[in-house]
């Protein structure tokens, strides 16, 4: 059961109740949340195949701008195909396996960020790295915001 001190915290980040059951994965030093892990359908029963979701806004802002000068792109061309595929493998099965074995209707598809192949989000693939994922993206995506100009939080 999630606490209803966590619910409106994300309720606030995202600007709408959330749509899916989940579990705050990373806080920040103040205990509100960073990343979300969504359980794999929305309360309606729509598939849901972000399992991780970033919901710091700062964080949010750092990879937006990332993302707005070209990363997607960048990280595509430097990351190891197969090591890619790996993890979208991985976050696959992670999220495959809490579908209940009975489950009959649509399923998520795709690893992370919905896409069985290439980069499509790196909020996604951060998000994966910050809860435990192994993620070259996720990994490439931290090491830039590293050294950006008024990188890391914030």
């Amino acid at each position: 059961m999630v606490a209803s001190d966590d619910v409106a915290a994300l309720t606030a980040r995202l600007g709408r109740e959330p749509q899916a059951d989940f579990d705050v994965v990373v806080r920040d030093a103040d205990g509100a949340p960073v990343v979300v892990r969504n359980a794999p359908f929305t309360r309606l029963g729509r598939p849901m195949p972000t399992r991780y979701w970033l919901v710091d806004p700062g964080l949010n802002l750092q990879v937006s701008r990332l993302e707005a000068a070209g990363g997607v792109r960048a990280a595509q061309a430097a990351i190891d195909p197969e090591e890619l595929r790996t993890a979208h493998l991985a976050y696959a099965a992670e999220r495959d396996a809490a579908i209940p074995a009975h489950h009959t209707g649509p399923r998520p598809s795709g690893g992370v960020g919905g896409t069985r192949a290439g980069v499509k989000c790196l909020h996604a693939h951060y998000a994966y790295l910050l809860a435990g994922g192994d993620d070259p993206v996720g990994r490439w995506t931290a090491a830039q915001l590293a050294s950006a100009p008024h990188g890391g939080s914030g």
